[in-house]
């Protein structure tokens, strides 16, 4: 008989999705924050800035990767 995937593995996803959830709720609030102090364009370019720096950060950490690989 197969054991399945176990209670452990249960506890990590359903970990995972709970905070997942939360941090979708959290960058919800702050896009809605945004929206509220300076209406929609000044929320669009805060969302637009904030997808920005993320991938800045992403790009600078690829290009150490590739750099200590040659």
């Amino acid at each position: 008989m197969d054991e399945g995937l176990g209670a452990g593995f249960w506890l990590k996803m359903f970990g995972l999705i709970l905070l997942g959830g939360i941090g979708a709720l959290l960058l919800f609030l702050l896009i809605d924050a945004a929206w509220y102090r300076w209406g929609a364009l000044g929320a669009l370019l805060f969302f637009f800035l904030l997808i920005g720096v993320i991938s800045y950060i992403h790009d600078r950490r690829q290009q150490r990767q590739y750099e200590e690989l040659a």
